[in-house]
């Protein structure tokens, strides 16, 4: 199965149907009933129709990236967080209010590798892309964990938006204490016959290359970026891999862990 939904021309309208918290982030559901279905791991380029930087005082602002959440019935969902002018510009949206949206840009997750079962693990914000894939990989008969962590218990309430999953927090509040790493070492050292999934901040995602390229175990790693134009022609979102570099909006943001020589992405930002 292609990793990749190709994008119509152009940005269009989506109207937000829905908007609420999810603890420390906000979710927000839109409308895009003539958009063509994403597969898990692609993202889009979102910008507010009004509002977007463009009042007196206002500097211009790109739109940003963001992985989507869940893709249903012509919706589609999106979890951020405010921590910047355009965060907190689209966490501010009502319904009733439009989006601009661009995509399916990107390529997703790929199915596991043979007689291996998958194991997610997300960092933060970093959960957003194995929703839709845990979706995925169980409607196919998978049985997919996660493992999740978080920095307290506000941001772990995102853990409540995918199933069969393990917590980590940095302050102990919720789940476990310390790093979800630690929690991914102990599964691999019980069973490597598995790919790993991952999405989280870029140091989080070099521990995770790391620990499974130590124990011959696939990943995939959907990787975090600034990106200024999401379809290639900025080069501002470049990674080395072993062939060379290769533009996360395009090559990615989904890549197999075997061809970094890092996870570390230069002006790494949210997805």
């Amino acid at each position: 199965m292609s990793r990749r939904t190709l994008a119509p021309f152009g940005r269009r309208r989506a109207p937000v149907a829905a908007a609420g918290d999810v603890g420390a982030y906000r979710l927000l559901r839109c409308a895009d009933p003539g958009g063509p279905v994403p597969r898990p791991g692609q993202f889009y380029m979102l910008a507010t129709a009004e509002r977007w930087g463009a009042g007196e005082d206002e500097r211009p602002l790109l739109p940003r990236a963001f992985s989507f959440l869940r893709a249903l019935d012509g919706e589609l969902e999106f979890l951020l967080e405010d921590i910047g002018p355009g965060t907190h510009r689209l966490a501010a949206v009502a319904p009733g209010e439009d989006l601009w949206i661009t995509g399916p840009l990107g390529e997703g997750f790929a199915a596991p590798a043979e007689g291996t079962r998958p194991l997610l693990t997300g960092g933060g914000i970093g959960i957003v892309p194995l929703a839709g894939w845990q979706d995925q990989l169980r409607a196919a008969g998978h049985d997919a964990p996660a493992l999740l962590g978080f920095r307290d218990a506000a941001h772990a309430a995102g853990a409540t938006l995918l199933s069969d999953v393990q917590v980590t927090t940095d302050d102990g509040s919720v789940g476990e204490t310390g790093l979800v790493t630690g929690l991914l070492a102990s599964a691999l050292d019980r069973d490597h016959a598995v790919t790993v999934y991952a999405c989280g901040p870029p140091p989080m995602l070099e521990a995770v290359r790391a620990l499974c390229a130590e124990r011959g175990v696939p990943a995939q790693l959907a990787l975090e970026a600034g990106m200024a134009c999401g379809y290639g022609a900025c080069f501002g979102c470049v990674v080395p891999t072993r062939a060379g570099y290769v533009r996360v909006c395009v090559d990615g943001p989904v890549l197999d862990a075997a061809r970094l020589e890092t996870a570390l992405v230069a002006g790494a930002g949210h997805p």
